[in-house]
């Protein structure tokens, strides 16, 4: 099955290391980001887990609850847990999905054939509160993920959500942004009031609207 932008994300029974979850039910009105790992005590992903949990704050603050998936079980990870919060001095507070017969990571398409028919891919998905994906991103098993730029595109699509707006390359929060080619010039001075700047006809910035 292959995940694709705007689809409904897909609703799953999981066992966690903060107990069963029904995965639609434990989002509710939240943004979420679910995202995988290969295995329990890999060297890159003990340092995903403990930046996330070191970022705890930064995606409360967002409303975006983060939940991960390795094809352990949850005993695994709770040893592998005790692992994380020794060596990254952090302390993991989100729930760690155990998939050992790779339902979920099925559902998600996380396991790429090509690299191995054994374990997941390193997957995101950012998921809005109207239970769509918003966002995936694939990495290889080599490179761990950079979650200021999973952040960043959070900040960036909840912006977005809300806003004619859309964010150019490189966008973080406090720059200018783009206003939608669907709001006409003689409607941008109600829309925004802060100003904006012409570049071409179809290339329009303004201040970032919410701040």
């Amino acid at each position: 099955m292959s995940i694709r932008l705007g689809d409904i994300a897909p609703d799953f029974k999981a066992a966690t290391t903060k107990g069963d979850i029904q995965f639609h039910e434990w989002l509710g009105n939240s943004w979420g980001v679910l995202f995988s790992h290969p295995a329990d005590f890999t060297p890159v992903c003990t340092t995903e887990l403990g930046e996330v949990a070191k970022l705890a704050g930064e995606f409360e603050k967002r409303n975006v609850k983060v939940i991960a998936l390795s094809t352990d079980t949850v005993e695994s990870h709770n040893m592998w847990v005790g692992d994380i919060d020794e060596t990254q001095h952090t302390h993991v507070n989100f729930p760690i999905i155990a998939d050992p017969t790779f339902e979920v990571a099925n559902l998600y398409d996380m396991i790429h054939p090509q690299v191995s028919d054994k374990f997941t891919v390193r997957s995101v998905f950012v998921i809005g509160p109207d239970k769509k994906i918003k966002l995936t991103i694939t990495y290889p098993a080599s490179t761990g993920r950079n979650f200021d730029e999973i952040l960043r595109v959070i900040d960036s699509l909840q912006l977005t959500a809300n806003y004619s707006v859309a964010t150019p390359a490189n966008w973080e929060q406090g720059d200018d942004v783009i206003i939608s080619m669907a709001v006409k010039d003689e409607d941008i001075a109600a829309k925004f009031p802060k100003g904006y700047t012409r570049v071409k006809p179809y290339l329009r910035t303004t201040p970032q609207p919410n701040l």
